[in-house]
């Protein structure tokens, strides 16, 4: 019987369309969670549009997913039906080096909800137990979807950038990333925060949050950013639009040992000057790659005390459908978006 709505990818180019489904069925160590809240990423314009490929058609998208459990799969002992939780995106083996160590995001057999298996743009989603992370009542089911990628990877980016207390950090894109890097880039003891945008509404939120805004329209925010500092640069520079311009930008505003961490994405080639950009002054460039189970408890806990807040960056909440799910990934074509947009199933 169908009985599950579900709101699907059916090629590249063509707009989500609505279908009904079988509900599905947890196996031996799964949960099958009801899906409270699942957030709208730029990553989900990407694979409608095909720059970023999915592992086939139709496919339920959207890996920013938080609800409740509903049923509890074969072998699973230690959770409760009707338990809050947001889903850690990546499902993997467990077992290979990769996930030994702590880096589960290269595992070779893994798979991300809403690319290479069924996401959470529907009503019921199955998963390992060990990806349904308990969420503390505090924090509301949107704002739990919404941490579960963009605050995820700000704090990994901000790790693998080892950014230490003291130090000076410049946020290139002040969106659902950006907005979340600032706020825990404060948290980890940054001493001085900036954030580069176009957008004035996204910058007075980011001066809300504590950083100083830069206006990247009409100037140059390297400049700029080169003088709100001495001259000196910035010990960390997170890119996070996506974009050459802004690649390009965040290296060239390193201090002498600056790292520059990578999380936004594009498809174009980024031109540097190796010596005087990199080699002069000693500074990395460093890629990010999505985040770590292991770095959940840290982050839950950040949203729970309130020194992260996601209830600003989340400017609009839509229905389960396919017409406004499809407009908001217009939205993000165009980047007209606003900050979030998270569906909430009625």
């Amino acid at each position: 019987m169908l009985r599950m709505r579900a709101v699907r990818l059916m090629g590249i180019g063509r707009p989500l369309e609505e279908q009904p489904l079988p509900d599905p069925q947890p196996r031996e160590g799964e949960v099958l969670v009801r899906v409270r809240a699942a957030g709208i990423c730029h990553s989900d314009a990407h694979y409608r549009s095909g720059s970023s490929p999915v592992s086939r058609f139709p496919l339920t998208p959207g890996h920013e997913v938080a609800g409740e459990i509903a049923v509890l799969g074969a072998g699973v002992t230690a959770r409760e039906p009707g338990e809050r939780v947001c889903l850690h995106y990546l499902v993997t083996c467990g077992s290979c080096p990769f996930c030994r160590g702590g880096h589960e995001q290269f595992c070779p057999r893994g798979e991300m909800i809403g690319k290479h298996r069924d996401g959470g743009f529907a009503d019921l989603i199955a998963v390992p137990a060990a990806n349904a992370v308990a969420l503390p009542d505090e924090i509301p089911f949107e704002q739990a979807a919404v941490l579960m990628c963009s605050s995820a990877t700000s704090l990994h980016a901000l790790r693998k950038a080892r950014l230490r207390a003291g130090e000076s950090v410049a946020v290139f894109g002040a969106g659902g990333l950006g907005l979340s890097a600032v706020q825990i880039a404060r948290a980890l003891g940054a001493l001085d925060v900036y954030a580069v945008d176009l957008n004035p509404e996204r910058l007075k939120l980011a001066e809300a949050y504590g950083a100083v805004p830069i206006q990247a329209s009409g100037a140059d925010p390297v400049a700029r950013l080169r003088e709100l500092t001495g001259g000196r640069g910035v010990d960390v520079a997170l890119e996070m639009a996506g974009l050459p311009s802004t690649t390009r930008q965040a290296v060239r505003s390193l201090a002498v040992f600056g790292r520059a961490a990578l999380a936004g994405i594009t498809p174009e080639a980024v031109t540097l000057e190796p010596y005087t950009e990199l080699i002069g002054r000693e500074a990395e460039i460093i890629g990010v790659s999505d985040h770590l189970l292991a770095e959940m408890p840290l982050l839950l806990e950040l949203a729970r005390r309130g020194t992260l807040d996601l209830g600003r960056i989340i400017t609009r909440t839509i229905p389960l459908k396919a017409e406004p799910i499809n407009a908001a990934l217009d939205d993000l074509d165009r980047f007209a978006a606003g900050v979030r947009t998270v569906i909430v199933p009625d």
